[in-house]
């Protein structure tokens, strides 16, 4: 397989380099710098300052960062104003799902729909490669496929977040990255004297990393009293302020006495979130998990679902798999049925709680990002 950041005379490139400020697509664009590439930088501003949008996230502090960043290395820095797109495409998605009762994956679609979607038709669209800082690696087989890796960081690892994306999208990406650790990053971005090398990683809606979730609900959809109801007893436990301020097998947040209290289930015409008790409640875990809207990415598409891929198989026949429903380091493995060439019913091996309707399952195979599809 051949690397797609595979630095040689002839790979060399113009590339649109997505940056936020932070450490790593700091060190991306570095990297490709150094590499002989003619890279420039762009910041996508998604919000106006006094925006009742998003409320007070300073972007100005982001700007100042990378504006550092690219007079040090002597690149070309833009920011492209994208407020109206990001409300259309994330922020319309994350309120509708919300509002529905069901778990949205703003990161999921933000990289799909807007980074490499609305950009690139903007902007990206006039350079050979787009790059960001990504943990996650692009390689072409030996048929000219592209693939998607997971990177050597487990922790960090991002391709659950970019398992929506087309391989087209793909085929054009580069993730300097998906060789390093965090810590290798962090001690990249001191040897090269970024300013930004200690700055602390932000956690929030894919470029909103200062705004809190929780205030951002309240802020566009409000609240709204309801009651906390034990399932398996019909007793009413407590009060809430909005069933979408709660996901499935949240412990954190419920305010009951006599814990621990786990969310279970939610029903959203009558704004009740149902929970159990204990520390390890059985109403947690699911034994099936129902997918839909697939989005293939390996070309192990047609072999699979053929039923003729050499991978290891269940006694009933199933095809076993890596999966995640979340981003995070551990994976379950799961016996999957194609019941069409989107829909999927993955069967997990061992006991997995947390499964939320409007989340993103993920399947791997080895080192390979297949896809993922919608929790229905």
């Amino acid at each position: 397989m051949t690397d797609l950041t595979a630095n040689s005379p002839d790979t060399r490139k113009r590339i649109a380099v997505l940056v936020s400020g932070g450490v790593d697509s700091a060190v991306a664009l570095s990297l490709l710098k150094k590499q002989g590439h003619s890279v420039t930088a762009f910041y996508l501003k998604v919000w106006m300052e006094g925006d009742t949008f998003f409320g007070n996230c300073p972007w100005r502090e982001d700007v100042a960062y990378v504006e550092k960043i690219a007079a040090q290395l002597g690149v070309p820095f833009e920011v492209m104003p994208m407020q109206q797109e990001y409300w259309d495409l994330i922020i319309d998605y994350t309120l509708k799902e919300v509002r529905a009762g069901r778990t949205p994956n703003p990161d999921m679609m933000c990289n799909k729909l807007f980074k490499f979607g609305a950009f690139y038709e903007r902007a990206g669209c006039e350079y050979d490669r787009m790059a960001s800082g990504h943990y996650a690696k692009t390689v072409l087989d030996d048929a000219g496929e592209v693939r998607l890796l997971t990177s050597n960081d487990p922790v960090k690892d991002q391709t659950y977040f970019l398992s929506q994306m087309q391989r087209e999208q793909l085929a054009r990406c580069l993730f300097p990255l998906g060789d390093l650790d965090k810590a290798g990053v962090r001690r990249l971005a001191r040897e090269m004297h970024l300013p930004n090398a200690e700055r602390p990683d932000s956690q929030g809606i894919c470029f909103l990393g200062k705004i809190n979730y929780r205030e951002f609900l309240s802020r566009h959809v409000g609240r709204k009293p309801g009651r906390i109801i034990e399932q398996s007893t019909g007793r009413i436990l407590g009060d809430h302020e909005g069933y979408w301020f709660y996901t499935i097998g949240q412990r954190n947040g419920l305010r009951l006495s006599g814990g621990p209290w786990f969310v279970i289930d939610k029903n959203g015409p009558e704004n009740i979130v149902y929970v159990a008790h204990g520390y390890d409640p059985e109403p947690i875990y699911r034994d099936r998990i129902d997918v839909q809207a697939f989005n293939w990415i390996s070309p192990l598409r047609s072999t699979l679902l053929e039923g003729t891929a050499q991978v290891e198989r269940t006694a009933d026949g199933e095809p076993l798999f890596a999966c995640k429903i979340r981003h995070s380091p551990e994976y379950f493995r799961a016996a999957v049925r194609f019941e069409d060439e989107t829909s999927l019913t993955i069967r997990p091996q061992e006991r997995v709680a947390g499964v939320a309707q409007g989340q993103f399952a993920v399947l791997y195979l080895g080192l390979e990002c297949l896809g993922g599809g919608v929790i229905v």
